[in-house]
């Protein structure tokens, strides 16, 4: 029997979204990334929101640099879900960490078989449109219900607010757990809080 003054374990539920374009996305999700990894008790979506389609939804991989890399991780994230989150990190790292493109099949390719994903299924689930229409779908539903206008945008219940960390895991004073549920925990209980800006960066 727990003692009265213990509190129940609740998992915490947010959503998160991204484009491998974006360099805070990728700091954000590297905390994520990190912090599942040590074992948080997070109920995570990711959501993806292209930052092209929001200009010009177009939803044709020739005119998206992102696109591919967003619907190869969708369909990661939905048919193999233990290989998502290394997939994850690796295809913010080919722009970011390796300088290539994002919208190069053999670049993306040769990214997620270095992290055991089975590449042919995934491009399957590309090719045959049910992908596309998944990232289109959650891409929309971002903008409507939570007027998503950027990455990455942290959503909990009815609050969204994008979020801007300077700093990866390895170089962030604040372990990656607390960062992000200090975050969720602000979204959530201090949503009269619009906007908190430093005047210059430390360094």
């Amino acid at each position: 029997m727990a003692r009265a003054d213990e509190r129940p374990i609740v998992t915490l539920q947010f959503a998160v979204t991204y484009d491998y374009r974006c360099p805070f996305a990728r700091n954000v999700h590297e905390h994520l990334v990190d912090g599942l990894n040590d074992g948080a008790d997070w109920d995570v979506t990711f959501v993806p929101l292209s930052l092209s389609q929001l200009k010009d939804p177009r939803w044709e991989v020739d005119d998206d640099s992102g696109l591919l890399a967003l619907q190869l991780s969708i369909a990661i994230r939905d048919g193999q879900p233990d290989r998502f989150l290394d997939a994850h990190r690796a295809l913010f790292g080919i722009r970011h960490d390796r300088g290539l493109s994002q919208r190069d099949p053999e670049v993306l390719a040769s990214t997620l078989l270095g992290v055991g994903v089975d590449v042919e299924a995934a491009l399957d689930a590309v090719r045959n449109g049910s992908v596309t229409e998944t990232v289109r779908r959650e891409h929309e539903a971002a903008v409507a219900d939570h007027e998503c206008w950027g990455v990455p945008t942290f959503i909990k219940d009815d609050h969204a607010a994008f979020v801007r960390l300077m700093d990866r895991p390895a170089e962030s004073e604040m372990p990656a757990v607390d960062a992000i549920e200090r975050i969720v925990t602000m979204l959530d209980v201090w949503p009269g809080l619009n906007e908190f800006k430093h005047t210059a960066i430390s360094h």
